[in-house]
């Protein structure tokens, strides 16, 4: 098959979205199918390989890390003619989906795309709440001609499924389980950073207020005096909400950055315990990057993170929104050093079962059985969950 894929977000950007899109193109090559992927503009142009195709694009005002495209109809329709994809995969709903989807609907093409970030709960966290009634409807339009919808979740599965959606179908997500994992763990971490509290508490994401940071740093203020001297947090990762984190954070907090590859994993490794606040998740890949690098995970009780943390086995979950709900859960079980190797331990072994060669063969499948179908002239409501 010849695939034409769309998306808003790609590396270097850092994010669920970007990472997984560039493991697909990877797998897609191992596989031998043609591809082209359209995205914004974010690094130098000679920097992207060669099926990757940048549009230009300006920063989004509301958040500057995104890029918002500036596509040209023309030129994206000119390398889709020279290309002839037999299959559109838009990974995005705005702009450079669009291009897509009108491209899809001129030529009746087949044509799929996956849901990949709840925006209706973002809006609620800038105060915009009042249009999510608009935004269900762009989206039930944009979605509805599909041959499939692809949810990473079964949460995610179920919240469209609740707005309408049909054809909705399962695309989870993998981990790297030999660059993530326990083994990398070190000492060196703790130099690095000067930490000297026996437990290591790591939270790794945008520093946004869609991943109810106010949460986290709620929870750090609140801890029981007689914990605070007995652990130390590590914030990974860049955002909105970093200067004021930085202000309000008690002196047992560092603030590492953006992390990436062997880094990262080290980091992981190096911790005791994964903090997730985040309600708005679709699915979580750094809940499981945290999970195959052997640590108790405690997140919100929300989103698609319920997919991947069995309470009592690898980690547990809290109410969303609640500090001292997340304080209870990580003074539970900061006492108790012999669960959190057992619950670690688990982690370690739930990850395991989740490699992207078979979240990708799948995909494939499906894309192929689509191909098959719109061949036979049959329809696609097979394709529903």
């Amino acid at each position: 098959m010849r695939l034409a894929l769309f998306t808003d977000t790609f590396l270097p950007q850092t994010n669920g979205v970007a990472l997984t899109l560039s493991r697909l193109t990877g797998h897609l090559n191992r596989r031998g199918i043609e591809h082209l992927l359209f995205t914004p503009k974010s690094a130098p142009e000679d920097s992207y390989p060669d099926p990757v195709r940048p549009l230009a694009s300006i920063p989004f005002i509301m958040y500057p890390e995104c890029r918002l495209a500036l596509p040209s109809m023309s030129v994206i329709r000119r390398q889709l003619d020279a290309f002839k994809p037999d299959l559109l995969h838009m990974a995005t709903p705005f702009n450079i989906g669009l291009c897509g989807l009108r491209y899809a609907h001129r030529h009746n093409l087949p044509h799929v795309v996956s849901y990949h970030t709840h925006f209706d709960r973002y809006l609620d966290y800038y105060r915009m709440r009042r249009i999510v009634p608009l935004y269900w409807k762009y989206m039930k339009w944009f979605h509805r001609s599909c041959d499939a919808t692809f949810a990473p979740s079964q949460e995610t599965i179920g919240a469209l499924q609740e707005q309408g959606f049909e054809r909705v179908k399962l695309w989870s997500r993998g981990v790297d389980c030999r660059l993530f994992s326990p083994a990398r763990r070190s000492a060196e971490v703790r130099e690095r950073y000067g930490i000297t509290a026996p437990l290591l508490l790591l939270y790794v994401g945008r520093v946004a207020p869609e991943k109810d940071i106010s949460t986290l740093a709620a929870a750090m203020r609140q801890l029981p005096e007689s914990l605070q001297s007995q652990v130390h947090w590590l914030i990974v990762g860049d955002g909105p909400l970093l200067p004021e984190l930085r202000t309000e954070a008690p002196p047992n907090v560092t603030f590492a950055g953006y992390k990436h590859g062997e880094e990262l994993a080290q980091l992981y490794a190096s911790a005791d315990l994964f903090v997730f606040p985040s309600s708005t998740e679709t699915f979580g890949n750094v809940v499981l990057e945290a999970m195959a690098s052997g640590l108790p995970v405690i997140a919100a009780n929300a989103g698609g993170v319920r997919d991947l943390v069995v309470p009592g086995q690898s980690g547990s979950l809290f109410e969303p929104r609640n500090p001292q709900a997340l304080v209870e859960e990580i003074c539970m079980l900061s006492s108790q050093p012999e669960r959190l190797t057992a619950l670690g331990a688990e982690s370690r072994r739930l990850a395991l079962g989740r490699s992207w060669e078979q979240v990708f063969d799948r995909l494939i499948g499906d894309y192929s059985a689509i191909l098959d179908t719109r061949q036979r002239g049959g329809s696609t409501q097979i394709f529903s969950a």
